[in-house]
């Protein structure tokens, strides 16, 4: 044959100027510009004004630096948290926030200082918080146009600072609520603080890293034992009994007040190393605890043997009664008994007697079963020797020195210095010049708290600060008789009791994280809410002198808020203090405290300037999310903040995403060279591509990022894209009047139709917790199951079996208009569901089809899809009717692949089973010439002998040679 005409231009292939390469680095920023010269946020909450409302409360990033991965992640999935909640149709804002106080930044401003070789105590109050106002000012800057360049919508014109004025006297306005209701006390009790920082620190703000400290067993002379006649009468007798403490923090030796043991526990006398005089001394460790002590102590494995089984002639034994039994005694027989410090020829506090007390946490886990006791530096500790009268000494100072006038290394330290606390440092060093020193070894590994931000390691410290009490009832209290401060409390009821019933009414998302946070609400220690430092909000009181109680005074109050208002917290550290006291008190009368809060009472309150500020009183958030690490930190201090206040949680929901990983899984390190920045990703591949990987994953767990990881998540959102591009050309020239209804339909655009309806109601699951859904706020599996729809159910099947009626239809043929009707709505579904993930592409999208200057896609709500539309018996049917076409397609790749036939086109199959069809054409449904049913046994595939038309391509019998036209074809031309 030959020249054939060219049927090209008589087939209607699609039409778009919608390009293929996404180029989102490049075209995102001006897609972000258009939104901002619209107000798009401001219009869309107008449009949403009188919804029902959704909000989200940000937890506050601190100011202090480019944003990191985990940064990106947090903020991509609360914006699509939002912009769901919004596409359903709610009034959801989204307010952003950032953490402006306290010890991050104040660090930041002191490194400066260290670097020009500066003192911040030499530096005036005033300038050094305004260089910390100035420093987190300019980084809120920095970071709010990078969460911008993320997608991020929100009220970015007026996000929430702590450090505003109005935020500062909020914040001190709830710290006066609990004062005025007896929800705060000063005393002195060990809290975590950082030597190298001079501050308490929250639990928040430690983190645990393995060390290498120095372990050694110390001896304590025994000098009574009433209780313990078999000891006593070796006291009297002249022998040397010691009782042996082991540690992993000899600095504390030095603050040493007594002994603790366990009333249960089984001792054992020991003999020692002979003195001068070849008198044995006798030790006293627990039974339990004996090999271990005797392998330390000895250097030799217990008991010692020689070769030939025989013992050793030890240089410790068990101690012989005449009974030739080992001398036990029970545990609760050592009450009364005494012994003296083993520097106690010091005089002064270490001549005092250290009495022996019984303690319900000693255990036979480790060391020797007894444990020395100094209540400065041990919650333990303080908590026993408090209960026997025994007041901490305040010894080790701030910078982690012991103080000046200290008998033994006054002056000295610092405490965590390694070498001064090793085997050779001075406090070994005089320990065994006393003969006390059993044992050191510098080679004890074990998990151990350091700073967070400065890295350095920490120790518990005895020091004077103010608390919240978890235990003490916050109904019923003198304070609080005539006050409404807080809601839904009892009487009888504490902060713990309110925190722990708040949680069960709570939603956890997962499900799994309340037992993180009811753990740690039931476990945790009384709130230390203040931090001697200079950068925050101070702890605005007044302390009478004589009774050491705190002024509760609500005009006081109100004057000191106002004030707050006006001038923020410098207002108080400048403040004409007898002013605000007013005429009714003399400030002579009363000690100004000058401590600041806790930076996580700053964060914990800022729903009360955020959501109640803006929504109204009593309102709370329908969610927080942040990572797992703010079970201990911004959750639960939210939590109990509001529970002290009002008496809940601030919170209806809170979901909890994993960190973000290397692409091996490990914690990114710049030491490890392994930090993967999302604003390199965004200036190579697009904020499209981030958000894609974000809302893929599991992130209820760590998820990883990396090249492949990346490169992944690029070849979703391609294939997504042309998707959409497909359907923008297909539908070039859709009209209303094209529109056909779904009971006119074949059978096939009904059971697309069916398969959106299944979709939408997934995806509704996860967005909509009205939906009660067990999968609310799983957007990994939002984003999987509309990546499949679109890859398997569309571009694989859909539209590649329609592709045929698309291009060689008559424009007015029926089943054409059903397939571009059918189209359009999947169109306008899928654009609205792809709009949360990806939102500069669903707007390009949009407006590629719908262009206009004050419109956008975010405005749209949710697509309106027939939930009659689901027809389980079609979905069936078609579910059997697709696995037959897959098995038909495994049978022709041998074919293609060997080019006995190019297409499935030029395919003839026969098959031993009759697929039920209901009528329809399977050869179609195949994509094949022509499928003979219930011929020969299984799936048999030949090239076809008959003719391909010219125009379809398609192989059919009226066809009488190549390149002549089908009849379909035909009359399409003639028409």
């Amino acid at each position: 044959m030959t020249d054939q005409p060219d049927y090209k231009s008589t087939v209607f292939l699609p039409v778009t100027d919608f390009p293929m390469k996404a180029g989102l680095a490049q075209k995102e920023p001006a897609i972000l510009a258009r939104w901002e010269a619209m107000n798009l946020y401001g219009k869309l909450r107008q449009r949403r004004a009188g919804r029902e409302r959704f909000i989200l409360h940000d937890g506050p990033p601190y100011a202090n630096g480019d944003i990191h991965m985990g940064h990106a992640m947090n903020k991509v999935l609360k914006d699509i948290i939002v912009r769901s909640q919004s596409l359903l149709g709610k009034d959801a804002p989204y307010v952003p926030g950032w953490d402006c106080h306290g010890l991050p930044i104040e660090w930041k401003i002191e490194e400066e200082y260290r670097k020009k070789k500066l003192n911040k105590d030499e530096v005036p109050a005033s300038e050094f918080r305004a260089q910390c106002r100035a420093y987190a000012d300019k980084w809120v800057d920095v970071q709010k146009e990078q969460f911008k360049r993320l997608g991020i919508m929100g009220d970015w014109e007026d996000p929430y600072l702590t450090m505003k004025y109005d935020a500062e006297a909020t914040i001190v306005g709830e710290l006066l609520k609990f004062a005025q209701s007896g929800q705060l006390y000063r005393g002195a009790k060990p809290v975590m603080w950082s030597p190298v920082e001079k501050t308490a620190l929250a639990e928040a703000e430690v983190e645990y890293e393995d060390v290498v400290s120095t372990q050694i067993d110390v001896a304590f002379e025994i000098m009574e034992a009433p209780n313990a006649p078999e000891l006593q009468k070796l006291i009297d007798g002249g022998n040397k009994l010691y009782a042996v403490i082991w540690t992993t923090t000899p600095w504390t030796i030095p603050v040493n007040q007594a002994l603790a043991y366990g009333e249960d526990v089984e001792y054992l006398l020991v003999d020692g190393v002979s003195d001068a005089d070849g008198n044995y001394n006798q030790y006293l460790v627990a039974e339990a605890l004996l090999q271990p002590f005797m392998e330390r102590v000895a250097g030799q494995k217990w008991p010692p043997v020689n070769e030939d089984g025989s013992l050793k002639e030890p240089l410790w034994s068990v101690f012989q009664a005449s009974t030739d039994q080992p001398w036990r005694i029970k545990g609760a027989q050592l009450a009364g008994a005494i012994a003296c410090h083993p520097m106690h020829t010091l005089g002064g506090f270490f001549a005092k007697p250290r009495p022996f007390l019984p303690g319900d946490f000693v255990t036979t886990d480790a060391g020797t079963g007894l444990v020395h006791m100094a209540p400065d530096h041990g919650e333990d500790d303080f908590e026993l020797c408090k209960a026997h009268g025994i007041n901490p000494v305040f010894a080790v100072e701030g910078d982690g020195k012991y103080r000046a006038d200290w008998a033994w290394l006054g002056g000295q330290g610092s405490v965590i210095n390694p070498k001064f606390v090793s085997k050779d440092g001075p406090i070994c060093t005089d320990l065994r010049e006393a003969g006390a020193l059993l044992a050191a070894s510098d080679d004890f590994r074990h998990s151990y708290p350091h700073s967070w931000r400065s890295k350095a390691k920490i120790i518990f410290r005895c020091t004077p600060q103010w608390f919240i009490p978890m235990d003490r009832p916050s109904g019923g209290l003198p304070a609080m008789a005539d006050e409404a401060t807080v809601e839904g409390a009892t009487n009888g009821a504490t902060l713990r009791d309110l925190a722990l019933d708040a949680i069960q009414n709570t939603r956890w998302v997962p499900e799994r994280s309340i037992n993180r946070i009811r753990s740690m609400v039931e476990g945790r220690p009384d709130w230390v809410i203040s931090r001697q430092r200079a950068w925050g909000v101070p702890i605005a009181l007044y302390v009478h002198r004589k009774s050491g109680d705190y002024l509760v005074d609500p005009a006081v109050n109100a004057r000191i808020v106002e004030a707050f208002r006006q001038g923020g917290a410098d207002a108080w550290f400048g403040a004409d203090h007898q002013a605000l006291l007013g005429p009714d008190y003399d400030l002579a009368d009363y000690e100004v405290v000058n401590d600041i809060l806790d930076v996580w009472f700053d964060s914990g309150s800022t729903h009360s300037f955020v959501v109640e500020g803006r929504y109204g009183e009593g309102v709370r958030a329908d969610l927080y999310i942040e990572g797992s690490d703010q079970h201990r930190g911004w959750f639960q201090s939210s939590l109990l903040e509001s529970c002290g206040t009002r008496g809940r949680a601030p919170y209806a929901a809170v979901l909890t995403h994993g960190f973000a990983l290397d692409g091996n899984g490990r914690k990114m390190s710049k030491s490890l060279g392994n930090v993967v920045d999302p604003l390199k990703i965004i200036g190579e591949s697009g904020a499209d591509i981030l958000r894609v990987w974000a809302a893929s994953a599991d992130y209820f767990d760590d998820i990883r990022i990396g090249k492949e990881v990346l490169a992944g998540a690029s070849d979703a959102y391609r294939k997504l894209r042309n998707t959409f591009r497909y359907l923008l050309g297909a539908l070039s020239d859709f009209s209303e009047e094209e529109r056909v209804a779904p009971a006119d339909m074949p059978e096939l655009e009904r059971y697309m139709l069916h398969l959106l309806a299944g979709l939408d109601a997934e995806l509704r699951g996860v967005v909509d917790r009205a939906a009660d859904s067990e999968n609310w706020l799983e957007f990994s599996r939002y984003t999987r199951a509309l990546m499949d729809f679109a890859n398997s159910d569309l571009s694989a099947f859909f539209f590649d079996i329609r592709k045929d009626c698309l291009y060689c239809d008559a424009k007015g043929d029926p089943k054409r208009r059903a397939y571009r009707t059918v189209l359009d709505t999947l169109f306008h579904a899928l654009v609205r569901y792809a709009a949360p993930i990806i939102p500069f592409t669903a707007e390009e999208v949009w407006q590629s089809r719908f262009p206009s200057d004050e419109e956008s896609v975010h405005f749209l709500e949710w697509p309106e899809v027939d939930a009659d539309w689901a027809d389980a018996d079609l979905g069936d049917r078609w579910a059997n009717l697709r696995s037959e076409r897959e098995q038909v397609n495994e049978a022709i790749e041998p074919l293609r692949r060997e080019k006995i036939i190019r297409s499935s086109l030029e395919a003839d199959v026969s098959m031993g089973k009759i697929v039920p069809s209901n009528g329809v054409n399977f050869a179609e449904i195949a994509i094949v010439a022509r499928v003979e049913m219930g011929v020969g046994d299984g799936i048999v595939v030949r090239p076809s002998e008959w003719h391909k038309c010219g125009r379809c391509w398609r192989l059919l019998p009226e066809v009488t040679e190549d390149g002549a036209l089908c009849d379909r074809c035909d009359t399409v031309l003639k028409a």
